[in-house]
């Protein structure tokens, strides 16, 4: 009768519009039909099968260790956690360390923030599907969450077309299912367009009181560095005080600092800039994780966004993670978040570029955690 509405916006149709003569609510729903999201990346980005599914998130959760100089695996009020979103055999392990740290008693909603990679969006949108299909089981959408959210009047939607074709949330949903196995979790999935430092604070508003709520967690959805010719992104920071500049083959790296070099340089300033930590956290023992430091979740939005302008580093879930900061900033004096970090726990290159012709991309995990 309505086949463009999914059962979520054909409910609010109903109440707000339909005659009562028309039946009852549940005679209509009765022949419409859900809504599914079909798993359009599974068997290319990662394996459509559940069982070998299932057996690899399983052995790349296992190669995580439970305690660590970077903390224990899982923690306790984890909140949020930041995630690649690359194929599996780049992103799945780096991945782990996000989802290990996830201690999920108590969760029953799941927000996941991803990066629009091919929708023109100056805003962000939601889902008109009521369920995600993933090889090792679906997630049902927290339909009356969404709901809230869009008598907001500030959010888009998504077209079916548009949520399948992209990546950003999808790669998301095996892990998130896994993690949960056995519970009842719903999920909010929200497609973050490019848009400005203040609307990522705007949106950021929004979701607040959400974050605030202690059975709801946070996905960011994000790669880090796409260096190369292909990805038009040749940053260079040199050793020295020499100014930073773009690689070509008439500009060659400096002989003692590869390119890979440069870039993981390059990445984990961003990092620090995103990271806080309220008291200041002790530096890891470990190189790979720059030190958490001491600051204001707006103080890390605002060094973000500065960075960004400077560097241009192709992060392609900075807006998802400005949205995330801008949420922060709003909590950041509440009852409870007196003492909270931002921390990363990994941080990986697909390749280790050496030459101007090789390329890579990096993978950060990190976690939000209350005391």
């Amino acid at each position: 009768m309505y086949p463009f509405l999914s059962p979520s916006l054909f409910c609010h149709y109903f109440a707000t519009s339909c005659s009562p003569d028309l039946g009852t609510l549940a005679d209509l729903l009765a022949v419409v039909p859900v809504v599914t999201r079909s798993a359009s990346h599974a068997g290319s980005w990662y394996s459509s099968s559940k069982t070998k599914l299932d057996a690899e998130l399983s052995s790349w959760l296992a190669a995580v260790p439970a305690s660590s100089p970077l903390g224990d695996f899982p923690t306790k009020s984890c909140k949020a956690v930041i995630s690649p979103h690359a194929g599996y055999s780049y992103s799945g392990p780096p991945a782990a360390y996000a989802y290990k740290s996830i201690d999920t008693t108590g969760i029953k909603r799941v927000f996941i923030l991803g990066p629009s990679h091919h929708a023109y969006l100056d805003g962000c949108a939601l889902s008109q599907c009521d369920q995600y299909e993933t090889p090792v089981g679906n997630l049902p959408l927290d339909l009356d969450t969404i709901d809230e959210l869009r008598q907001t009047g500030e959010f888009e939607e998504m077209s079916l077309r548009t949520d399948e074709d992209e990546h950003s949330i999808e790669m998301q949903l095996p892990y998130i299912r896994k993690i949960f196995a056995g519970q009842d979790i719903q999920i909010v999935p929200i497609l973050v367009g490019s848009i400005s430092t203040s609307k990522e604070s705007h949106f950021g508003r929004l979701l607040a009181p959400y974050l605030s709520n202690p059975s709801n967690l946070f996905v960011i959805s994000t790669d880090f560095c796409h260096w190369g010719s292909r990805f038009n992104y040749t940053y260079y920071l040199p050793p020295t005080s020499e100014s930073a500049s773009s690689l070509s083959r008439s500009n060659p790296p400096h002989p003692t600092h590869p390119i890979h070099a440069s870039i993981e340089a390059v990445d984990k300033q961003g990092m620090a800039h995103i990271a806080f930590s309220r008291p200041p956290s002790l530096p890891p023992t470990t190189p790979v994780i720059p030190h958490t430091p001491s600051k204001l979740p707006s103080a890390s939005h605002n060094a973000f966004a500065k960075y960004l302008k400077e560097t241009r580093n192709t992060i392609c879930g900075r807006h998802p993670i400005g949205v995330l900061l801008g949420a922060l900033k709003e909590v950041e004096g509440e009852e409870g978040w007196e003492e909270s970090r931002l921390e990363w726990v990994r941080y990986e290159q697909s390749s280790r570029c050496v030459e101007v012709r090789d390329s890579s991309v990096s993978y950060a995990s990190g976690r939000v955690v209350l005391k």
